[in-house]
């Protein structure tokens, strides 16, 4: 079963440029690493963006738990990177208590 309302989640700038794409952030340096020598680039960060809505969302979710903010769900599969390689990884997508729609919490290799 796909993550409910999947076509509109939300991936905020700030995480995909500060976080996933920033080789200096303190927990996210190692991920964006592997991004970065994947072909992901900072300043392009909308291929993420798209790489993760054209070859995550449209996916079946694997895991759904509940925590105190709200749905959290977990979508493993490959992500093909722009330099061809595929790669498995784990997404995190949180539907936030009193909303209906997904927005990316994380996301590192499997």
């Amino acid at each position: 079963m796909r993550i409910p309302n999947a076509d509109h989640a939300t991936i905020a700038t700030e995480k995909l440029r500060d976080y996933l794409l920033s080789a200096a952030h303190r927990r996210g340096g190692s991920k964006a690493r592997l991004l970065l020598s994947c072909g992901y680039q900072a300043d392009a960060r909308d291929v993420l963006e798209s790489d993760l809505r054209m070859q995550h969302l449209i996916l079946d979710f694997t895991a759904a738990t509940d925590n105190p903010y709200g749905r959290r769900y977990e979508i493993v599969a490959p992500l093909i990177t722009p330099n061809g390689r595929n790669i498995v990884f784990l997404s995190i997508w949180q539907i936030d208590t009193g909303t209906d729609i997904p927005r990316l919490i994380t996301m590192y290799p499997r």
